[in-house]
């Protein structure tokens, strides 16, 4: 996988570029990001020293928690990014990137929360809330 990729919103409003590694996507059935997305988070991350981000000013910040902020354009509603608080990461939509991105699915979290019209078979690991090396509220 290339260690740069670059991504925006449906409109190009928000841009971002990013260097180094990225995780796995992770593919988030809880119901907070159902409801947010329409169906389920797929999302990367990269730590915040390695993306840039142009267009900040179009990004709403939704505070759906005390742990984590939901980022989105105000412009065409594009969901981009979920930002725990006390990291140093950001996890970024897959759906987001350019292609081509090089990305493959690492597992599920939240699967005791899923939606109840689809289901899970790409043989890849299920965690009824999450794994303990992906940090989440709880």
């Amino acid at each position: 996988m290339s260690d740069s990729h670059q991504g925006s919103c449906l409109c190009g409003a928000v841009r971002f570029r990013t260097r180094g590694a990225l995780r796995g996507v992770v593919y988030c059935h809880c119901s907070q990001c159902r409801k947010q997305s329409g169906h389920f988070y797929a999302a990367t991350n990269v730590a915040d020293a390695d993306i840039v981000i142009e267009g900040t000013e179009s990004i709403t910040w939704y505070e759906a928690s005390a742990f984590a902020g939901r980022g989105f354009c105000k412009t065409c509603g594009s969901v981009l990014f979920w930002k725990p608080r006390a990291q140093d990461y950001i996890s970024v939509m897959a759906g987001a990137f350019d292609k081509p991105t090089g990305l493959k699915g690492d597992c599920h979290i939240f699967v005791g929360d899923k939606g109840d019209y689809y289901s899970i078979d790409d043989g890849l690991p299920q965690f009824e809330k999450s794994t303990p090396l992906i940090a989440v509220a709880e």
